[in-house]
């Protein structure tokens, strides 16, 4: 089974909840990642791992020609509600159905973690990516700085994954995006950390937007459902801001690089 199929199963169980509760908090990584690469306007553009779309939503809105592929249909589904005019396919991000130097930017926001062989699929990134574009990748940032990283911890505790499975700060530390950049022939010239924290109505909310991701229900198959609720209900308390917020700040960060 390929890396598409096994994600595109585990990110589909309900495409509403992600792109309501969930992919609606990395917008801060979105916008900041679209401000350095404007002017957008009439460039041909491809988001890789496009999920839900709203990162094609915000970059047609800056003008650009607008593609995205992902693994996960149910997802691609939302995307198209969105961006009706976009070109969204379901594909494999290891093995992108574009020709050669067919983009003039080329992004792929917490999509490369997810590939069996990241190294691969940051190759075909450059590939599809015409000389003289722009590559740029977002990923989780310091793990020491994502409060998020510590419901992931106790995930991998409840159930350790087998080694090399992916998982969300798979290559989040220094260095590793650079060096894959690098290693498929592109030239690394700039980037940025953002602030995004994830917000929560309630424990019912919370539980709702992370299950509508990929990690979490693969844990829910091997330990069940009532034991990463209470994980997840103990971790965010021990996060409760002194106003009640259950909310939990985040650190991501981009990179760009050339062709």
């Amino acid at each position: 089974m390929g890396t598409a199929e096994v994600q595109g199963k585990l990110w589909g169980r309900d495409p509403q909840a992600w792109a309501r509760y969930q992919e609606a908090q990395m917008r801060p990584l979105y916008d900041a990642a679209f401000g350095a690469l404007k002017p957008l306007a009439g460039r041909a553009l491809l988001d890789a791992g496009c999920g839900a779309g709203l990162a094609v939503r915000l970059a047609a809105d800056c003008g650009a020609v607008v593609s995205g592929l992902d693994a996960c249909v149910p997802l691609l589904e939302v995307a198209r509600s969105r961006t009706p005019d976009a070109d969204l396919r379901a594909g494999e991000i290891q093995a992108l159905p574009y020709g050669d130097a067919s983009f003039d930017v080329v992004t792929a926001f917490n999509s490369i973690q997810y590939a069996a062989d990241p190294a691969a699929a940051v190759g075909q990134l450059a590939l599809v990516c015409h000389p003289g574009g722009t590559v740029a990748i977002g990923v989780w940032g310091d793990p020491a700085r994502c409060e998020t990283e510590a419901l992931f911890a106790r995930l991998r505790s409840l159930a350790p994954p087998p080694p090399g499975t992916p998982a969300p700060l798979g290559i989040s530390d220094a260095g590793v995006v650079e060096s894959l950049l690098e290693k498929a022939g592109l030239a690394v010239t700039g980037g940025e950390e953002v602030p995004a924290s994830f917000s929560y109505a309630d424990h019912e909310q919370a539980w709702t937007a992370h299950v509508s991701a990929g990690p979490l229900q693969k844990v829910i198959e091997i330990a069940g459902a009532d034991a990463v609720r209470q994980v997840m209900h103990d971790v965010l308390e021990a996060d409760r801001k002194p106003d009640g917020q259950l909310r939990q700040d985040n650190v991501f960060r981009y990179v760009l690089a050339v062709k």
